[in-house]
């Protein structure tokens, strides 16, 4: 299975430009925050430029001294001075470069901060429409092309700006004539960058979206790596691999090609202005306009412009790059939550357990109606089951109830309280899930089950982990609770993964509980260890029990059987057995299939 690929946006070239003005200017502004040090910075950049204009002119004076103006006293105090201007050269670039690396480091650091921060503020549809291995490439790939921006590029292009406006005005102060020969080249230079800017910046920023598929891909088939061996698939997707990866290349390729022919043009540029230079000031010279220690200056200080003009156009392909990245990064710092609280939000009183569902529609995508007019209303303490197809409704009931999602009508509330009204933080964090694929993360099992409530004690936890049936699997671990786990907690069991999942919830202390088939991907033994840390669990709380295997809510206080949506039946087990209808068939068809399994007999 190859990959898809997406076609390249196109767009008008002023727009284009305009967008890429405006991303430069928001990325700047992450190193505008830090004003004094920055204006320190460019202070010490300035004394850098002028020192560096200073040596030029020094030339000159000790060309008009070897041509007959002056002694050998006068060369010995120009040697003197070009000491000195040295060591204030040195002085100046090394205090600029070490406070813009410092600012630099600051204002990624602030950037990737916002990035992540602001992701962990967004509502679960952004998560739902996103790619991992694509919003991975934003934190990675995007942010890297910045950082070398930042890094390197940034003090490039500030210092090559600040002597090219110093050197200009030595200059203008020493020959006015000769300053416009050298502006002559450097418009050619800036005509030419104008239009590399437009070629190139939009083939960037394909190539960083290109990256971010590639990166999606890559995570994708490497954590679906045990299906891809089953199905015999490598070769497949090592051919869609390929094929994407050759896409990047070719994209940068072609990217960096129009970007480095800037290189070449400016080396070009910068010569046709020497021969400028020397020929017209030559003749300049030769009419005794202007003396030869003049010219030798200006010669210094063009090659002085040169320099820092090459500088910038050398990082050109760095800036855009960091552009089309930076553009990336904001587009996830302009989303905005679809849920988010009230201005005059409350936090959540604690929770009794009376949850009362009122007429309630819910769509993930307007027009397409998942839930309608579902009415019910657990009790506190009461066991709510929830069950019916796949695709019925049941996970998106629990996903309205903890607001994941906000409703299109009706009302949610607990305990008389609008869900909609409090602060979803102050909801949630009375609300526990044991999900259906347990996730733990890399550290200590002590860690994991604390990640549940961050005050809780080492005994809590411990406490917690012997009422959900895992203290002895997890003393036989080989260092107890500081027992470091791998990535999602693959040196564990599945069955231990998910008695894990259950002590974390109960070092949570929560007042409502949701099992969304916290039991089904484990084997009868396993199920019946996991079921005794689940009953513990439920004392006292309000639970909803989302279940495949219907035996497991048979105990329920109420069973909700949904459909398509819809609340179909509702009642005790014995109740729905004895109406005969939805439930029933599929209690029977579960028991029938249990029965011929057992038989042999269809």
């Amino acid at each position: 299975m190859t990959p898809a690929v997406k076609p390249v946006p196109g767009g008008d070239q002023n727009d284009q430009s305009e967008s890429l003005n405006q991303t430069l200017k928001r990325l700047l502004f992450y190193l505008t925050r830090y004003r004094f040090r920055l204006a320190l910075a460019i202070i010490f950049m300035i004394g850098f430029s002028v020192t560096m204009g200073i040596l030029p002119a020094l030339m000159g004076y000790a060309t008009n001294i070897i041509a007959g103006h002056g002694s050998l006293q006068d060369l010995k105090q120009v040697l003197i001075y070009f000491i000195i201007d040295g060591v204030a050269l040195w002085i100046c670039g090394h205090l600029a470069q070490r406070l813009l690396s410092k600012i630099s480091q600051q204002a990624l650091y602030t950037l990737r901060t916002d990035l992540f921060n602001h992701m962990q503020a967004l509502s679960l549809s952004f998560f739902d429409r996103q790619p991992i291995g694509e919003l991975m490439s934003r934190v990675s790939n995007d942010t890297d092309v910045i950082d070398q921006f930042f890094s390197n590029g940034i003090q490039q292009v500030l210092q090559s700006v600040t002597t090219i406006i110093v050197l200009t005005i030595v200059m203008l102060w020493i020959n006015p004539v000769l300053t416009l020969l050298v502006y002559l080249a450097v418009l050619g230079m800036l005509a030419i960058s104008s239009t590399i800017a437009r070629i190139s910046g939009p083939a960037f920023e394909r190539m960083q979206e290109l990256l971010g598929e590639l990166n999606g891909y890559a995570e994708e088939r490497l954590a679906g790596q045990k299906v891809t061996i089953a199905y015999n698939q490598q070769n497949g997707t090592t051919v869609g691999f390929s094929k994407l990866s050759g896409i990047v290349a070719r994209t940068g390729g072609r990217a960096q090609f129009v970007a480095l022919t800037s290189m070449p043009a400016a080396t070009i540029m910068s010569n046709l202005q020497m021969i400028l230079l020397l020929i017209i000031g030559g003749a300049m010279v030769m009419e005794g306009h202007i003396q030869l220690g003049e010219l030798v200056a200006f010669l210094g200080l063009s090659s002085s412009i040169s320099s820092p003009l090459s500088q910038i156009f050398s990082v050109y392909s760095q800036i855009i790059s960091a552009a089309a990245g930076a553009a990336r990064v904001f587009r996830i710092l302009d989303e905005q939550p679809v849920v988010a609280d009230l201005p005059v939000a409350k936090p959540m009183p604690p929770v009794d357990g009376d949850v009362k569902f009122d007429a309630v529609d819910f769509a993930y995508i307007p027009g397409r109606t998942v839930l309608k007019n579902n009415t019910f209303r657990a009790l506190p303490g009461q066991v709510f089951g929830l069950c019916g197809p796949t695709g019925a409704g049941k996970s998106t009931i629990i996903n309205i109830l903890t607001r994941y999602y906000d409703i299109q009508s009706g009302s949610i509330t607990i305990d008389g309280v609008r869900i909609d009204e409090v602060g979803q933080d102050s909801l949630r964090i009375q609300i526990a899930q044991v999900l259906q694929e347990p996730f733990l993360f890399s550290g200590t099992i002590l860690e994991n089950l604390r990640y549940a409530r961050g005050d809780a004690t080492d005994e809590e936890c411990i406490a917690a982990a012997k009422q959900a049936g895992a203290y002895e699997f997890i003393m036989a671990q080989p260092e107890g609770f500081d027992t470091f786990l791998n990535d999602g907690g693959s040196n564990l069991s599945q069955g231990q993964r998910q008695m894990l999942t259950i002590a974390r919830a109960m070092v949570s202390q929560p007042r409502l509980l949701i099992l969304d088939e916290a039991t089904s991907n484990v084997d009868t033994r396993t199920e019946k260890l996991i079921q005794s840390g689940l009953l513990s669990l439920q004392q006292g709380k309000t639970s909803f029990i989302i279940a495949h295997r219907l035996s497991t809510i048979r105990k329920s206080d109420c069973i909700l059987v949904i459909n398509q949506g819809e609340i179909v039946e509702r009642g005790t087990h014995d109740d729905l057995m004895g109406a005969q209808g939805f439930y029933y068939n599929l209690y029977m068809s579960q028991f029938r299939g249990k029965l011929s399994s057992i038989t042999g007999v269809a």
